[in-house]
């Protein structure tokens, strides 16, 4: 029970230290467009980004999986510019209108699930690092999963409660403030893409 506390902690440690950020960020565009009464849809939204990189943290982690370090923390920052960018053409509609199977919100869904995949091989770089080659790993899997969904919780939570007091008490436009937050994050999404090892040896090679 210790060690499942131990990466139940980890876990949680990971997606929310401020070092790391990336994944902050990429939960921080996922949850951007919506309101406090939209839980509902946030935690599907949230559930299907785990689902994704559950798969791949599992395979990657077990090494059934073969991927270049470089091309995943690449693709990490393409994902947040990605859902950043899908804000900016997001339209709210009248909660009486809305259904869960509307092709927008289904698309959305299918994003958070696609780049979970990717997210969930950035995990795995951190998990794999903290186990023994002939350590039994399933425990520790499943309780470093549990701790990045508590972590994935808990950033959704403080950023829906700061869009309320914003939009509700400072009366800040809920589209102002999309743009606002939305802006923010595919701005260091860029920087990241910039900095990335691929890009940069792409544009060493460019210049030689």
């Amino acid at each position: 029970m210790s060690d499942f506390r131990t990466f139940l902690q980890l876990g949680f440690q990971h997606i929310t230290d401020l070092n790391g950020y990336d994944h902050i960020l990429f939960v921080v565009a996922l949850c951007a467009i919506y309101r406090l009464q939209d839980w509902r849809r946030v935690l599907i939204l949230v559930t299907a980004f785990t689902l994704g990189h559950s798969v791949t943290l599992a395979l990657a982690t077990l090494r059934l999986f073969s991927y270049r370090t470089e091309v995943v923390e690449f693709l990490i920052p393409v994902t947040i510019l990605a859902t950043a960018v899908s804000n900016f053409f997001y339209r709210e509609v009248p909660s009486e209108k809305r259904a869960f199977n509307q092709p927008a919100p289904r698309l959305r869904y299918g994003m958070a699930l696609l780049f979970g995949l990717i997210h969930g091989l950035g995990f795995s770089n951190y998990l794999r690092s903290l186990l023994g080659r002939n350590e039994s790993i399933v425990q520790p899997l499943l309780a470093f999963n549990i701790g990045l969904e508590l972590g994935q919780i808990l950033i959704v939570a403080v950023v829906m409660m700061l869009s309320f007091l914003v939009v509700e008490r400072f009366k800040v436009r809920r589209h102002d403030w999309n743009l606002i937050l939305s802006g923010a994050v595919a701005g260091v999404a860029i920087l990241l893409i910039k900095e990335s090892e691929l890009v940069q040896e792409w544009l060493g090679k460019s210049q030689s």
